[in-house]
């Protein structure tokens, strides 16, 4: 089982590879072509041909895999025994715009269970993997989430403040903001990553999809961390994502518990 467990987070590795090489290919392209989903969120040339490889390579090399992504929707194996979860661009709003935070991110589900994840930022330079039982790691070697008990001491990252109001967490948001040690925007993935290294101790996302979080939740998991939804259960995407260190978890819940 170990050894096809590797065998699978070697895979997905040279999976996000072959989307580096794409998505680096067209971004700050004066000729990418960008459209407007129905949800009114941009979608690249870049994020489509992305799925599209991928999902090609996947039928080639786990014919029997199940494959859920953002841009075509969910289509193989309806056992839900294996699902491979991706994000072709995650941060398209920043790739679109010219700044380096995104990520291709890809994750396996067996049984219901996250038992790997990658996010690669080629812009960035950055690249994070984690297998269940395995660590999670960079380039530079194994990382781990810090050990700040305090959350006076802690740095809390959050994503776009539009969406605090929607949800309903803005006083919530400003008084945790207020009370940590500093609090920064880094949306997306890169605030789960953080905390992931140690950097951080808090990320909180309050919309997100399941191909939004799979992977970085099984890189915070594995780092030593926790991702839940802002209730406190698995983070599959509806109701949103907060990982932590561990230590400051039900101090960021316990704020987001609105009445």
């Amino acid at each position: 089982m170990a050894d096809d467990l590797l065998a699978d987070l070697t895979l997905a590795i040279e999976l996000v590879e072959v989307a580096d090489t794409i998505t680096t290919a067209r971004f700050r392209a004066t000729d990418l072509r960008v459209s407007t989903k129905p949800d009114l969120t941009p979608v690249t040339e870049a994020d489509q041909a992305v799925e599209a490889e991928l999902r090609r390579l996947l039928a080639r090399a786990r014919p029997s895999d199940a494959v859920v992504g953002e841009e075509e929707g969910a289509t193989g194996a309806s056992d839900g025994r294996r699902r491979w979860i991706l994000d072709p661009i995650d941060g398209t709003k920043s790739y679109v715009r010219g700044m380096p935070a995104w990520a291709t991110l890809l994750a396996l589900e067996e049984d219901g269970e996250l038992v790997l994840g990658v996010v690669s930022a080629p812009a960035l330079g950055r690249r994070w993997w984690a297998a269940r039982g395995h660590g999670a790691h960079t380039g530079d070697g194994p990382i781990a989430v810090s050990d700040v008990t305090n959350w006076a001491d802690a740095q809390l990252c959050f994503a776009d403040i539009t969406e605090w109001d929607r949800w309903g967490i803005t006083d919530a948001m400003v008084g945790l903001s207020r009370s940590c040690w500093r609090a920064i925007g880094c949306g997306d993935f890169w605030g789960h990553m953080l905390v992931a290294e140690g950097v951080a101790e808090a990320m909180v996302e309050p919309d997100l999809s399941l191909w939004d979080i799979a992977a970085v939740r099984a890189v915070v998991t594995e780092a030593g961390g926790r991702c839940t939804d802002l209730a406190g259960q698995p983070a599959t995407g509806p109701g949103g994502g907060v990982s932590t260190n561990g230590h400051v978890h039900e101090t960021v819940l316990r704020a987001l518990d609105q009445p």
